[in-house]
């Protein structure tokens, strides 16, 4: 050939490749059966026993499994690492009958033993875990979390066999099922555990993608911190048959707008939120693509009570009755939200809140006068702190701005990077700080056993014996209209000592891609990525 050709050759080819319409991540990701998810936050851990957010969550159901799942579209739980159960006449024992063919990423067999193991992990006083409370179902597990029993072998928890685990309740409890889908119940890989530290340490490289195993539909091939986390498909899971992904990407974008642009630009199937503010011009230009879902959370302010002026209840209740709910809900969210004067949502398994926060301007600058603040003269200075999120910033200035007008008080607004944002919680290093609870499960219960004062998601500094003394008599009542009667008392004696506000009920506002199949809407939020598929 002669070389006179090369330079045309060259020049063609360049013209060819130019011309080329390059293949975004969305279109390779349905090539290769790849999700592409925004996550909004990168994770604390990926240990399920000591995270708490809900964006972690979103990646330990695709790591691990628990007894049970939980139904997308009915909220009700279903058969999981458990292909069954017996429950005794009493209410009090579950015999669960755990998969043969259960087993670990490494393939190791899944047995009962292995979730005795984990139960006795997480309810460990060394491991200190925040959900631990969510097992005091379980015979003597509180006293054993309390260090008042050092013996597990007296805890609920028994393997009869290697795939039959019992469970003895303290008292009947009709949600069990329920909670055995949460992460808390979760199992975890002993051996992986003890290999890289003590079983009840914290923050060792057992989640390290080369060190991981879990008993999930997926398992960890990667983690690139504030980048993304990448999960493949596990062979060793049960319904691998059925998982028709091969990988989930998560990108732990906290700025919504970034997460807007990326889905516009081909980077994601999905994304983990919307700016309130374009709301308005996906639902003319783009209705297909915009979902709004019901959804079981709460957005609310906590106050630490254990920190002037925030220790005399005058003034948490002059703060919380000076915020139009109603005007944030419509203005600032654009009316995707419902105003919240409650903590638990309307209708949460048929429980509706009876007691209202009152949204009484006057009653609130008469309360702050009698606490010593006339006209908000004299208030210290505070701020509130919340993660770096638009919304966050939205609501809140809408709040600083309404306390002023009202209150006469100005409040200062600090935003933190997510981890440090969840120690600041966690160890009371605030004053007012932003706050959401999505639920764990369907029932009113996963909000109001959140203050009592064993809970390790309280986090404002309150204990109230009385409101203990409910919960716990709540939790023994089989009559469901009396057990919502105690449960009725519980929120208002919260709502009247104030040491949170709430301020909007949730729900999922966030942009898909039509090639994402199989999505629903989910209440408690939470979607098993091995019913997901792709279809171009």
């Amino acid at each position: 050939m002669s070389h006179r050709l090369f330079p045309v050759l060259a020049a063609a080819l360049l013209v060819l490749t130019g011309c080329h319409k390059r293949e975004t991540p969305v279109e390779a990701g349905l090539r290769t059966h790849t999700l592409l998810l925004g996550n909004g936050a990168e994770p604390r851990d990926l240990d399920p026993h000591i995270t708490v957010a809900y964006t972690d969550y979103n990646i330990l159901v695709a790591l691990f499994e628990g007894l049970t799942v939980i139904d997308e579209a009915t909220s009700q739980p279903r058969p999981g690492v458990a292909e069954r159960w017996d429950i005794s006449p009493d209410g009090r024992v579950y015999t669960f009958h755990l998969r043969a063919d259960a087993a670990w990423s490494n393939g190791d067999p899944l047995t009962a033993r292995d979730f005795v193991f984990s139960l006795e992990r997480i309810l460990s006083p060394e491991l200190a875990s925040e959900y631990a409370y969510m097992l005091f179902v379980l015979k003597n597990a509180e006293a054993f979390n309390t260090g008042k029993l050092a013996d597990f072998a007296q805890v609920g928890a028994k393997a009869l066999d290697a795939h039959t685990l019992e469970l003895t309740l303290e008292q009947p409890t009709p949600y069990l099922l329920s909670l055995t889908a949460h992460q808390a119940w979760f199992p975890v890989h002993a051996a992986t555990l003890l290999k890289h530290g003590k079983a009840h340490q914290r923050g060792t490289r057992w989640t390290r993608p080369e060190n991981f195993v879990g008993n999930g539909p997926f398992t960890l091939e990667e983690w690139t911190p504030d980048q993304r986390i990448v999960v493949r498909k596990n062979p060793h899971y049960y319904g691998v048959a059925q998982n028709q992904l091969e990988r989930v990407i998560f990108y732990p974008v906290a700025d919504l707008g970034v997460d807007e642009r990326n889905f516009r630009a081909g980077q994601v199937h999905l994304t983990y939120d919307v700016l309130p503010d374009r709301l308005d011009a996906w639902r003319r230009e783009a209705p297909d693509r915009l979902r709004v879902d019901p959804f079981l959370e709460t957005y609310f302010l906590r106050f630490n009570v254990t920190r002037p002026p925030f220790t005399d209840v005058r003034v948490r209740q002059a703060l919380a009755r000076a915020i139009d709910r109603e005007a944030i809900a419509k203005s600032v969210m654009r009316g995707s939200r419902v105003p919240a004067y409650s903590l638990v949502p309307p209708n949460t398994a048929g429980y509706t809140s009876a007691t209202h926060v009152s949204g009484d301007c006057d009653s609130a600058r008469k309360l702050l006068a009698e606490a010593g603040y006339p006209g908000g003269k004299g208030f210290p200075k505070v701020e509130v702190k919340m993660n770096a999120d638009p919304i966050n910033t939205q609501v809140f200035e809408a709040i600083q701005q309404m306390w002023h007008k009202e209150l006469g008080i100005d409040i200062a607004l600090t935003t933190e990077e997510y981890r440090v944002y969840i120690d600041s919680m966690q160890t009371l290093s605030f004053s007012l700080l932003r706050s959401r609870w999505v639920g764990d499960y369907n029932d009113p219960s996963t909000f109001t056993d959140m203050f009592t004062s064993g809970s390790g998601n309280n986090n404002t500094g309150w204990k109230n014996p009385a409101y203990d003394r409910l919960i716990a008599a709540a939790a023994t009542e089989q009559d469901s209209g009396r057990r919502f009667a105690l449960l009725q008392q519980a929120e208002a004696l919260l709502l009247d000592e104030a040491p949170i506000s709430p301020i909007f009920f949730g729900a999922r506002t966030y942009l898909i891609h039509p090639a994402v199949k199989g999505w629903a809407p989910a209440l408690l939020g939470v979607h098993r990525y091995q019913n997901i598929r792709l279809e171009p």
